[in-house]
């Protein structure tokens, strides 16, 4: 990924931790959040979006300010990052869901949303998952949520 720009990262001070931030030039402050699956420790799943007050439950409408490719940039240098660190996670799961939603208590409403209005957001990790996950990785797409699992 050389010559890729990017936005400045803020590192979780424990490097295990699964929480990064980086702000971009448009004042949009981004979380990129990693937790386990309980039934599955070697499972991910990696939450991230705008975390402005200003956005009221719609901060995905404001990924769109010119920066979408500088975002994801950013956020492939983040997921490599946490891989160094877990080098035996073998499922990566991407959702995109709002900042009050925790992780480990995504409905199935949520889910159904999150498939029914996912073009946009799988153009994108279509585009770029192959960036983070090269040979040895094998995608699913469907909708909103993308899993990406190591091949054996």
């Amino acid at each position: 990924m050389a010559n890729v720009i990017i936005f400045p990262i803020e590192y979780p001070p424990i490097k295990s931790s699964g929480q990064y931030f980086f702000n971009t030039t448009a004042n949009l402050r981004y979380e990129v959040r990693f937790g386990r699956r309980k039934d599955n420790i070697l499972h991910v799943l990696i939450v991230f979006g705008v975390i402005n007050d200003e956005f009221d439950g719609e901060e995905y409408i404001a990924t769109n300010k010119g920066e979408v490719y500088r975002v994801m940039n950013t956020i492939v240098v983040i997921v490599k990052d946490f891989m160094l660190q877990h080098s035996k996670v073998n499922i990566y799961e991407f959702y995109a869901i709002d900042k009050e939603k925790d992780d480990e208590k995504i409905t199935e409403s949520l889910l159904q949303k999150n498939k029914s209005n996912g073009n946009g957001r799988l153009k994108l990790y279509k585009r770029y998952l192959p960036k983070i996950f090269e040979q040895g990785w094998s995608f699913n797409f469907n909708g909103n949520n993308a899993i990406v699992t190591k091949i054996n």
